[in-house]
């Protein structure tokens, strides 16, 4: 729970020592009988929950979305890192619970912020989320609590924002609480990256909450990586995601550029890949998707940006990443044009909505953005995809079908999203042209087949 505790000095008689807080909090955390309280039970809390509670410690995970909390409260698991399995136990063990209840706060000796930070249309930040987090931390604050921010944020929002809600009643940071940032490291759906064998950064206001925050994740994670400050973690993450970013739009205009000159991108791919030294290998697509590669680099550009400074790599890359819907638009048309039909009431299946394989994440999904540019030119369109069962965004209002009842009545498949659930053989077969925007049909002969 949390430490109601006063850092009283002793008068000349008195014999007892003083009692920081540092010093029962660490206790706590080395002895795995804290409380952790995590604020937001998403792709990211989720996962992190059932690691503490599987580290032994008792967990509360808050949301503020009844549906998801009544199910995960039910053992039913949204996020592919979580198996329902896992939730069960942990629900039955009494180690996690799930609620509504922001008083939950109040038990907590270590506090875990992972809401949604998304950016608005206007790309600039939505911090609405986590302002609305840190403001509902402040108002039960408790003395000797550790507070964590794992949002993907700007450069300075550690700093800047939280730090002054969380001292406005006297509190001081170092001494009464501990504040820190650690960036979230997850790949949703990628079974060879654990939590657990991520290195984990962070980054305190003070050498104290620097201390206490790696000391709370060196309870479930391998390595603790400490850096000097929040700043510093913050734009670690924003690097890590702006390298992404920059490197696929880098690939998705040599994919261009190799249409016009006539060349399989994927075979200069390949041969550029035998090179030991120098290069990194990545895969071109119909755009990027998810939660931190289309947003988080402008986050740091519109940082930069505040302070005179424009950030040119990330929006060219930004540029690029976006116009590739409208490239893969363009070879549909071309496909459905070789065999004397336009786009307008052409019959396309969309395989794969999700941002990725594997998930049913579709948050920035360039699959969307292709169905829209789809729907405006008067395409009628279906869509299969294991993991969504329905899309109801950008004017779409379509449910999940099986490949194997519409393929063969299409006059044009699509694939943006390489679910390994599809049967890939039967759509080389069974379609009349397909337009592979993942390499999904690598291998796979066929004229009527386009690729990237």
């Amino acid at each position: 729970m949390g430490l109601e505790l006063t850092n009283e000095t002793t008068d000349s008689s008195a014999t007892a020592p003083v009692v920081h807080e540092e010093t029962l909090l660490a206790t706590r955390l080395q002895a795995r009988v804290a409380t952790v309280v995590i604020l937001g039970q998403g792709y990211v809390g989720l996962p992190l929950a059932m690691d503490f509670a599987t580290a032994g410690f008792q967990v509360v995970g808050i949301d503020v979305d009844v549906d998801r909390v009544v199910a995960i409260g039910m053992g039913a698991s949204h996020s592919p890192d979580v198996s329902s399995e896992v939730l069960q136990r942990a629900l039955q063990s009494g180690r996690y619970r799930v609620t509504t209840d922001l008083d939950a706060l109040t038990t907590a000796d270590a506090v875990i912020i992972c809401v949604p930070t998304p950016l608005r249309k206007s790309k600039d930040p939505d911090i609405s989320f986590l302002v609305a987090a840190a403001e509902s931390v402040a108002a039960r604050m408790m003395p000797g609590q550790l507070v964590v921010l794992e949002s993907t944020t700007y450069p300075g929002t550690t700093e800047e924002l939280l730090l002054p809600m969380l001292e406005r009643d006297g509190l001081r940071v170092g001494r009464d609480f501990y504040l820190a940032f650690s960036p979230e490291r997850l790949d949703p759906g990628n079974p060879h990256h654990r939590l657990r064998d991520t290195t984990k950064l962070v980054g305190g206001v003070t050498p104290a909450c620097t201390r206490m925050a790696a000391l709370l994740y060196g309870q479930i994670v391998r390595r603790v990586f400490e850096v000097s400050g929040p700043t510093v973690a913050e734009l670690a993450k924003l690097h890590e995601n702006t390298f992404r970013g920059v490197n696929i739009a880098l690939v998705n205009e040599l994919a261009v550029i190799c249409h016009h000159l006539g060349v399989s991108v994927w075979e200069v791919i390949e041969a550029a890949g035998t090179k030991p030294f120098g290069f990194m290998t990545f895969f071109p697509g119909p755009g990027i998707g998810g939660h931190c590669i289309p947003v988080d680099p402008l986050y740091l550009s519109w940082k930069v940006r505040l302070r005179g400074y424009e950030a040119k790599f990330i929006g060219l890359a930004d540029e690029m990443n976006r116009s590739m819907p409208r490239f893969v638009l363009d070879l549909l048309a071309e496909a459905l044009n070789d065999a004397g039909r336009a786009v307008r009431d052409a019959r396309v299946l969309v395989l794969g909505v999700a941002y990725k394989r594997g998930v049913s994440d579709c948050r920035e999904s360039p699959a969307l953005a292709v169905m829209k540019l789809l729907a405006e030119r008067g395409a009628k369109l279906s869509y299969s995809d294991p993991y969504v069962p329905e899309v109801r965004e950008e004017g779409l209002d379509l449910k999940s079908q099986a490949p194997r009842d519409v393929v063969a009545g299409c006059d044009c498949v699509v694939i943006l999203t390489d679910h390994g659930d599809f049967d890939y053989a039967h759509v080389a077969t069974a379609a009349r042209s397909v337009v592979d925007a993942r390499n999904a049909m690598r291998g796979v002969p066929g004229d009527h087949i386009i690729r990237l």
